[in-house]
């Protein structure tokens, strides 16, 4: 099969589906390559910052309607137990990937853009056109090619990307449970060799979503003697995990996942969403930059097909904006990472915390955004797209 799409997808997570939308709503012919179905539950925190609200709401997505929790707190806790509590400075709201996914799924269907349930297996380009092959044997001829593919792919090992060489610490666990937890609330838990997530999405569910180094997770015999042995020895970890009962059959895992960095252009594919890059979860905001990082490679796309810059602009200007955006929460996502994992480090910030509270807001403030900023240009286009629409 050949199709001249102009615009190909690969992988269906909140980057690929958000920007899907954004340039269906622009009127371009889409194709979003995704191998799995849904609805489908995905490792991963599920609270994401009010900051991307402007932009999904510019997006025509009502996320009001799939009921996630308001929150606007957090607590922090070391390996000891120790706490401290604040306002979030700009808030943010949980929604399971479950539901987040498969609404955003279904909007893409309902613009007219195309889902192909199929694995991709090669993207070659030449003559200013990408040659995408899929593992059904079917081929896509595109003008423009977004890496969406997530956390690792078999694509970043064709596409020879350096961090898929080298074996990673990180093991990532996440289930649902029901029980007792302040609707309002983000709770960052520490333990030794890792850390842990937990709040409420919609349906008055839990998410609890950790991250160990595996050379602490395999001395034990499975996930919940780990739990037990470990992540217990912080009070707080162990009265949530003792006063609430698992809903998965089995708690959801996925290993090797890199926080190195990653070039945000292969063989001149647009990454967004965690194939550009990733930040440590404890810094919550990992969500929130998937689909920020899908409007500004939408922005320079929908600038190039318009003959407005060139290829080769459009990249550089992509890095420079992505960089400029995401680059300094990376780096301040792995220095506080580094410092909550080293027991003395991290007992000595907790005390400096407690004496100085005010603090907390400021280093959260340094993992998370502004508010997006919606030109008038963009709210103009898409409003006359679902007029169109609706004729």
């Amino acid at each position: 099969m050949n199709s001249n799409n102009k615009i190909s997808i690969i992988g269906g997570g909140l980057a690929g589906f958000s920007a899907a939308i954004d340039l269906l709503n622009r009127n371009y012919d889409v194709v979003v390559f995704e191998k799995n179905e849904y609805p489908k539950h995905k490792v991963c925190g599920e609270f994401i910052s009010n900051e991307v609200l402007p932009y999904l709401k510019a997006l025509g997505l009502d996320i009001e309607s799939l009921r996630p929790t308001n929150i606007t707190k957090t607590v922090l806790s070391t390996h000891s137990g120790k706490t401290i509590k604040t306002d979030l400075p700009l808030g943010g709201f949980g929604i399971s990937r479950y539901t987040l996914d498969n609404y955003l799924f279904k909007k893409v269907i309902e613009l007219g853009g195309k889902v192909v349930k199929d694995s991709v297996i090669s993207i070659d380009f030449s003559d200013n056109f990408f040659t995408i092959s899929t593992q059904s044997n079917q081929v896509f001829k595109s003008k423009i090619v977004l890496g969406a593919f997530g956390k690792r792919s078999n694509l970043d090992i064709e596409l020879k990307r350096n961090f898929i060489q080298q074996k990673s610490p990180w093991l990532a666990v996440k289930a649902h449970y029901s029980g007792n937890f302040q609707n309002d609330l983000v709770g960052l838990h520490n333990f030794k060799g890792g850390y842990c997530g937990v709040s409420k999405v919609e349906n008055d569910v839990i998410n609890i979503c950790y991250l160990v180094q595996f050379d602490s997770f395999k001395e034990h015999k499975n996930i919940a003697d780990f739990q037990e042995h470990v992540m217990y020895k912080n009070k707080n970890l162990k009265n949530i995990f003792e006063n609430s009962k698992l809903l998965f059959e089995n708690p959801l895992t996925i290993s090797q996942i890199s926080f190195e960095d990653k070039p945000k252009i292969e063989n001149h594919v647009l990454m967004i969403g965690d194939s550009a890059g990733l930040i440590h979860p404890l810094s919550g905001n990992g969500m929130a930059m998937a689909i920020h990082s899908a409007k500004i490679a939408s922005n320079l796309v929908d600038d190039f097909l318009q003959n407005k810059i060139s290829r080769a602009s459009m990249e550089s200007k992509y890095i420079t904006i992505w960089n400029k955006t995401f680059k300094k929460r990376l780096q301040f996502g792995k220095f506080l990472s580094k410092l909550l994992l080293n027991s003395y480090l991290s007992k000595v910030t907790m005390n400096l915390l407690i004496v100085f509270p005010f603090l907390l807001p400021i280093i959260i403030k340094k993992t998370h955004g502004k508010p997006i900023k919606i030109s008038n240009s963009m709210s103009t286009s898409i409003a006359k797209f679902n007029i169109i629409s609706k004729l």
